[in-house]
């Protein structure tokens, strides 16, 4: 890297001010956006949306849309986290992409309203996931950037508690305010841009001078988004343990617009996913930002992603038991529950596994990949067991164990405590 002043070198610097809770408060409207463009086409319009075109086929249909849009997110990324840090400008490094992947995302969802068949719907699913993605890179990467160690896991249960809000609000308005899918891709395109505009045009970030940008070299690029466990292997694990964590989530919420019509028998399904992720989400909010706040100042991360998966394991055998309506209310809570300790703490676990200051969009676009990579998994494994492997009870035994497998896990990670 060539030479730099000390001020230059600010822009890579470990964070020392605490935030503002106004800093805070914007980035969590944001990440709001983001997460409610990304869930609820998944848990909601999707579903109704394929179950219009193709009835019979509904559920490999949901299966090929979702896994295709996954795979998208899987490689844009860690793309668009890694030209993120090598963008310059007055503006910085993350906002351009926070605002520049919201239109692109919020394009993807009008195009997708408007398909008819389901290759229409993956072609357009996929582009949304594109862009969104691109605002997931910008999103994430901010409290790595600007928010200190002493501070970082109560911040990020700020952050991370929106991603469940982010369904709560969007199924709310999908479900009960307003009720087509066409004007609901519609309504999300608005807000993913709206709820992204604060964060964006009131806060100023630390530019990249152009001396400290690495040249271009595609090979090295390519090979940059490869992070070897080997030489990093406290990043490998905490990798592993979110990719695990989220296999689970994924295998226990992918079906769940199904599950609750076809084994629980619930009337109005779509409201039933309303009712259970408000639930979900009011527990999550119980849990969240009291967690981060005793993790900061305990100063420990392991232990309470450990508690988190035993939590959310014990949520996914009582939906293996019980296809009941109380019992997924109670599933409902404990899963929150679980949940909001493990979107504060992982969150702050991982920025602290970081190989390189000067690539942190890039890493956490690699580390993003264990979110949306069980999205991909999930699909090719849920519908195969939910077929031959004893239905939803063998779905949400298989939903348990990967959970308590991926936090057992995290005891291999060395340099966190």
């Amino acid at each position: 890297m060539p030479h730099a002043s000390a001020a230059d070198a600010a822009v890579f610097a470990e964070p020392t001010a605490p935030v503002r809770a106004s800093w805070t408060a914007h980035l969590s409207l944001a990440t709001l956006a983001v997460f409610m463009a990304f869930m609820t086409p998944i848990q909601i319009l999707l579903p109704l949306q394929l179950e219009h075109i193709d009835p019979q086929g509904k559920n490999g249909a949901l299966s090929l849309v979702t896994g295709l849009g996954a795979l998208v997110a899987v490689v844009t990324n860690p793309l668009a986290g890694a030209w993120s840090d090598r963008t310059t400008g007055r503006f910085g490094r993350r906002r351009p992409w926070i605002l520049g992947g919201g239109l692109a995302g919020a394009a993807g969802l009008v195009f997708t309203a408007g398909q008819h068949t389901v290759a229409g719907v993956a072609v357009g699913w996929c582009l949304a996931q594109a862009g969104l993605n691109a605002m997931l890179a910008g999103v994430t990467t901010p409290i790595a950037d600007r928010v200190p160690l002493a501070q970082r896991a109560q911040v990020s249960g700020w952050t991370g508690l929106m991603q469940s809000f982010g369904l709560v609000l969007g199924a709310l308005l999908t479900t009960q305010l307003i009720t087509g899918v066409r004007s609901g891709y519609g309504m999300l395109a608005v807000l993913t841009v709206a709820l992204a505009l604060p964060f964006v045009l009131r806060h100023s970030e630390p530019p990249l001078p152009r001396e400290l940008r690495p040249a271009l070299d595609v090979r090295t690029f390519v090979r940059s988004l490869w992070v070897s466990p080997r030489k990093h292997p406290d990043f490998g694990w905490a990798w592993l343990t979110r990719f695990l964590i989220n296999l689970g989530n994924a295998l226990g919420t992918l079906y769940l617009f199904y599950f609750l019509a076809d084994a629980v028998h619930y009337g109005d399904p779509g409201t039933g996913v309303l009712i259970l992720t408000v639930v979900y989400t009011l527990c999550a909010a119980l849990t969240a930002v009291p967690a981060g706040a005793l993790s900061d100042r305990a100063g420990r991360r392991k232990v309470f992603v450990v508690l988190c998966s035993l939590v959310m394991a014990v949520a996914a055998v009582v939906l293996a038991l019980f296809h009941t309506w109380p019992a997924a209310l109670a599933a409902a809570a404990i899963l929150g529950a679980g949940y909001g300790v493990y979107l504060a703490v992982d969150q702050a676990l991982v920025t602290q596994v970081l190989p390189d200051a000067a690539d942190r969009a890039k890493d956490l676009g690699v580390i993003n990949i264990a979110n949306s990579g069980p999205q991909v998994l999930a699909p090719a494994l849920a519908a195969p067991v939910i077929a031959h492997l004893g239905g939803y009870t063998g779905l949400y035994t298989a939903t348990a164990l990967v959970t308590l497998v991926g936090g057992l896990l995290v005891h291999r990670i060395r340099g966190v405590a």
